[in-house]
Parts: structure tokens; sequence; C-alpha cells
């Protein structure tokens, strides 16, 4: 055989290639759906990874609505809480306290016992007092039934002398010994008086011992403890104390402020004022002014001003900075009284849904709130949904939704 006819025998036929590995052709639908489901998986975790990765968004500080204190005002100074009625209570002797009874914050009332001292001297005192005097009293009543005898005996020698039983001279003797009698009996007297005022000294004394608020009030320091020394002066050193306690009468709080001297005449006595407390930036208490010191500091160029608060509060204590603004005319309630609600920018309004919304960053996420804003100037006003000091997005990308992970963005350097 040639080698042509090798060759032609091994060549295969197209009838013999398409026979060989019958239904080839069926498995490529199954490749293509195995493809579109791969991509169609990819697509899903793409989109999965979009929706876990945080969004960087802009945010803003909701603020509260509060009426503006200076709406208004002539002029505004700075000061700070007085009591006019304070007192640092002290021992009227020198002693060693063997009883505190008060703490930092009690409320005490006039005559109520905040300390006691060592009074076992002065107890002794008393005591030696009161039996002098009792004993003073004794030689009265002895010098006065002396007395009476003498009289007795004065009246019968009277008579026996009218009746010549007796000389005149026996007579005499027993008027003498009436009157010796009444004048001891007097010097006695005076001298019982003597020893009932030793008593009535050495009670005050022992009264002394015990310390009494003046009146009623809050105690707001404490500077004694049992054991320590306490004295009316001075006496030096670190184990004498001068005071066992503060007592505030809070009834009595008012406002000191320093009014720069160039704008002293545009305060009026029994002008209407507002306070508004450091500690409390949204809290404005009505006021007015009591006085206008008549002096002025010469360092600062300033002049005190006396401002009475109108409202009392438990949240006002001593020594409290305040802000004061002098009105033109006194703010009714309704007039002083802050909207409800917090203030947004606009760029914080979003829609969904057709509805305002506003997304409230909490930690990593954010929480979509319905709101109704009330146009408020340049911001918006938020009645509900929204509190003062909560942190908001700004300019809500579309894709942000309720439970989004977002992160802040950070503002560019200037």
């Amino acid at each position: 055989m040639s080698n042509a006819d090798l060759l032609k025998e091994l060549r295969i036929e197209r009838h013999q290639r398409e026979d060989h590995g019958g239904g080839g052709p069926a498995r490529w639908p199954w490749i293509a759906g195995a493809a579109l489901l791969l991509l169609a998986l990819l697509a899903a975790g793409a989109w999965w990874l979009s929706g876990q990765r945080p969004l960087e968004v802009r945010t803003a500080v909701a603020v509260s609505p509060a009426k503006d204190a200076g709406a208004g005002a002539v002029l505004q100074a700075t000061g700070y809480v007085t009591a006019r009625r304070q007192a640092t209570v002290s021992a009227q002797i020198t002693g060693t306290l063997t009883e505190v009874l008060i703490e930092e914050g009690d409320r005490v009332k006039a005559g109520q016992v905040l300390a006691r001292l060592e009074d076992s001297a002065y107890r002794a005192n008393l005591d030696a007092a009161k039996a002098s005097a009792r004993a003073a009293q004794a030689q009265v009543v002895q010098l006065q039934a002396q007395l009476a005898q003498a009289r007795a005996d004065a009246r019968r020698e009277d008579a026996l002398v009218a009746r010549g039983l007796v000389s005149r001279q026996a007579a005499e003797q027993a008027r003498t010994a009436v009157a010796s009698y009444a004048a001891q009996l007097e010097a006695q007297r005076r001298a019982a008086e003597a020893a009932q005022a030793q008593v009535a000294q050495a009670q005050v004394n022992f009264d002394y011992t015990v310390v009494r608020a003046p009146f009623d009030g809050v105690v707001t320091d404490k500077a004694a403890q049992v054991g320590e020394i306490v004295s009316p002066l001075s006496a030096g050193g670190g184990f004498t104390r001068t005071g066992v306690g503060t007592i505030v009468d809070m009834d009595s709080l008012e406002v000191d402020v320093d009014v720069n001297e160039a704008y002293i005449g545009r305060v009026k006595p029994d002008m209407p004022a507002e306070a508004v407390l450091d500690a409390y930036p949204d809290w404005k208490i009505p006021a007015h002014v009591i006085a206008i010191v008549p002096a002025a500091d010469r360092g600062k160029a300033t002049v005190k001003v006396r401002v009475a608060l109108e409202r009392k509060d438990a949240r006002i204590v001593p020594d409290m900075g305040v802000r004061v603004s002098f009105l033109e005319q006194k703010l009714d309630a309704a007039a002083a009284q802050a909207p409800a609600g917090a203030l947004v920018p606009a760029a914080a309004i979003a829609r969904r849904d057709g509805h305002g919304v506003v997304f409230v960053v909490e930690g990593e996420r954010v929480r979509q709130r319905a709101v109704q804003p009330v146009d408020f100037g340049e911001m918006k006003r938020l009645p509900t949904g929204v509190n003062p000091g909560d942190s908001v997005v700004l300019d809500p990308p579309a894709e942000l939704r309720d439970g989004s992970a977002v992160r802040v963005a950070q503002p560019k350097a200037q």
C-alpha cells in the first residue's frame, strides 16, 4: 500500500467527527448559565460591600431655639451671685469641740445646735455660783428672822420703860439692835443679788459652749472637726479654728455686676433685667436693679450694681458666674419663653418618600427621623424628633438610609 493510501486511512471524515462524542453541543447552555450566576453573585457581593462601607458625611450640632438674651437689652454685664446674709459661725469662747452636728448642704433653723465645746469647767463654775447664791439667800433669811426678833424685843422694852420697870438705856439698846439687824439684812440682800449675778454670768459662759445657728439657712462649709480648738480670735498656728462652719440664707441671694463707668448712665434703679447663669445658659431668670452702689473701682473703671433675682431656685448658689442684660422694658412670660424643639441648618433636611427627614448620628451609624421643619430665620426649627445637642448629617446623600454606617468628615485646615 502506498503512502498516499496510508494517509487517506488516517483522515477523519466530517460525519465521523460529528458522531463522536454525541451531545457535545448541549453543554453550552450550562456553561452560559454558570457564567451568568457567577456574574450575579459578584454583583451582589459588590452591592453588599458597598452597603457596609461607611459613607463619609458632614455633620452639624442641633442647638436650642432659646430666645436671645440680648434682645431688647440696652446693656450687658457680667458678675457673680452673692448672698446678702451669710455668716461664719464660731464659738464666743475658746474651747475644744466635742460635737459637730452639721455637714455641707444641711438646712438649719435659727437657734439649732451646730456644735458643742468641752464644758466641764464651765459647768463646775456654774454649779459653784449657784451654791454661793443659795448660801447668800440663806443668810438673808437668817437676818430677816433676827431682825424680827429684835423688833419684838424693842417693843417689849418700850412697854417696860413706859411702866417704869426698866431704864431708858435698855430701850435704846433694843432699838439700836433693830437698826443694826436691818442694815445687815440690806447688805446681805445686796450680797445675794451679787451672787445671783455671778450665777447669770456663769450660765452665759456655760451657754457659750453650745454653738447655735443665728438664722435659717444652708451650711455651705464645715470648717472644724471634733477635737479641734476653736476661738473667736485667731490664735495663730494650724490647730486653732476661728469658725465651725458657714451658713448662707439662700433667700438673700442676689447678683453683683460690674458695669463700665462709661455706660453706668444707662442703668437706673428698678430697671428690668434678665439674668443668665453660666451653668445654665438656656435658663432666663427675671430680675431687676436694686441699687447702683455710689462708689467706683479706680483700677477697673467700673461701678457695682446690685440686681435682685425675681425667681428663687435651688440651682442658684453663691459665687456662680452670671450674665445680666439690662432691658428697656420687662419681658412678659410668653415673650421670654423659648420655643420648643431644636434648630438645625436647612441643609440637614432631606426628602424620603415625600416626607421631611433628618439623619441623626448615633455612634457609627445614622438613624432616620421624620420631622416637620418650621422656618426660624436662616435655620429650621424641628418641634419634635431632634433634641438640642444631637449631631445631624448635612446634605444627606441619596444612598444614605436608616442604619447606614457613616464616617464623619474632618474639617479641612485653613
